[in-house]
């Protein structure tokens, strides 16, 4: 009947619109860069992350970094990267959580080592003991981290692996 062609082609059209939304999220996330705030924050302070903490200290990098953040969600929809700092500042986690919609990428230790020793410029890891200092952010700041919407268990795969798993989450997110 003709109702019931109206209700298919209905149908197929909202399918049609759900595979294109899943389609642009997921073109998004294999395009965004980790720690693309910190593109951001090196820019407005004409600096590295690291000279900042040089020269600095961690406080006055985090004050920045919160006005960075900020600024870049009101800017509209996107996908902000943030570091493991960023979301255990209140202010920052409550834009977040006021703006936008949260993701954890839960690590265990071992693929976070592998993953930060990989890069010179951590300024908290610049220590005699990195593991130890990473050991003691993870009790500090996975509490806190399991405030977000999402939580996806990371693992040592292909990036496109992780997007698809985020997708996933973020389809059966219920907020």
């Amino acid at each position: 009947s003709v109702k019931d062609r109206a209700a298919a082609a209905i149908t197929r059209d909202a399918e049609a619109k759900r595979q294109q939304n899943v389609a642009s999220l997921s073109r998004s996330l294999r395009d965004a860069l980790l720690g693309k705030d910190r593109k951001a924050i090196e820019a407005a302070a004409g600096k590295t992350i690291a000279e900042i903490f040089a020269d600095h200290g961690e406080p006055y990098f985090r004050e920045g970094e919160r006005r960075v953040i900020a600024r870049l969600l009101g800017d509209g929809a996107k996908i902000l990267a943030t570091g493991g700092g960023a979301y255990v500042n209140d202010e920052t986690r409550a834009r977040i959580q006021h703006d936008g919609v949260s993701v954890w990428l839960k690590a265990p230790l071992p693929l976070l080592m592998k993953r930060v020793m990989k890069r010179q410029d951590r300024p908290l890891l610049k220590t005699g003991d990195p593991e130890a200092v990473m050991r003691g952010l993870i009790e500090k700041r996975y509490p806190i981290y399991a405030h977000a919407d999402v939580a996806v268990e990371s693992r040592d795969v292909q990036h496109g692996q992780m997007v698809n798993d985020v997708i996933r989450a973020l389809a059966q997110w219920e907020g």
